[in-house]
């Protein structure tokens, strides 16, 4: 568990949280065990979508995927392990709504989120794929958590209603500039820089924004959703001076 969740890493979805956290007027420390607990949550999902039956990768931030270091059966175990931790984690907050917290993180990692979108990403193929279908790839598996990362924070904060749809729209859209961002940098990033294997989503034949669009429509696209963002962030209830910083991060990030 420590080899995984300790290695080195951008950890974007707690950072995420935590700049939400503080742009709602929130102390960095309150939000701890949220952080924690998204993070157990992407590495337990990086350690389970590397296994020989799903992605089937030999690297993981910037070292050997975890069932290559230990073995497949302790790879399934530690992912196992982090989930749970994940809850256990968040269960120790002190607010009174940590019960809509855990619910929010258990509903955008299972069946209505990231769990749903690895199974259509690992479904989908390049052949009949359609922008839609490959927005719903990326809105349930990669947007999902990020997504999650700003509405918990809202409810960690106090906020209601439109403001946690507020909050949980713009980070879909974070999550979508994100996930463009990855599936470019798999074309033209360096492997030793990314910290994972280079051209694996063309070799499987997976439907990404350059084999649907082309890499130019992939940075036209991408120049599409940073504009929204900016947008949603200009009727959010956080000052856009907070998080534009990060946006700017997302959009031109080499790792």
């Amino acid at each position: 568990m420590r080899y995984s969740l300790l290695a080195p890493c951008k950890r974007f979805r707690p950072v995420l949280y935590l700049t939400t956290l503080e742009a709602l007027g929130m102390a960095r420390h309150q939000g701890r065990h949220g952080a924690l607990a998204l993070e157990c949550i992407h590495t337990y999902s990086l350690i389970h979508d590397d296994l020989p039956c799903m992605d089937d990768d030999d690297l993981r931030r910037g070292q050997k995927s975890a069932h290559r270091q230990f073995g497949e059966a302790q790879a399934v175990l530690t992912g196992d392990a982090l989930l749970t931790l994940a809850f256990q984690l968040l269960a120790k907050d002190p607010s009174s709504v940590v019960g809509p917290m855990v619910g929010e993180l258990a509903k955008a990692s299972g069946i209505d989120g990231m769990v749903a979108g690895q199974l259509l990403d690992m479904e989908g193929n390049v052949e009949g794929g359609s922008l839609h279908q490959l927005q719903e790839i990326h809105r349930r598996k990669t947007g999902s958590l990020i997504s999650c990362s700003m509405a918990l924070a809202g409810h960690r904060a106090g906020c209601r209603g439109k403001e946690i749809h507020s909050l949980r729209e713009l980070g879909s859209c974070l999550g979508l500039i994100f996930q463009i961002q990855d599936d470019i940098l798999d074309c033209v990033a360096v492997e030793g820089a990314l910290g994972k294997t280079i051209g694996k989503d063309l070799e499987q034949g997976k439907l990404t924004y350059p084999s649907l669009l082309g890499l130019d429509g992939a940075k036209a696209r991408l120049k599409e959703e940073v504009n929204r963002a900016e947008e949603l962030m200009n009727v959010s209830p956080l000052d856009p001076a907070e998080l534009k910083p990060l946006l700017h991060f997302l959009a031109n990030r080499s790792h």
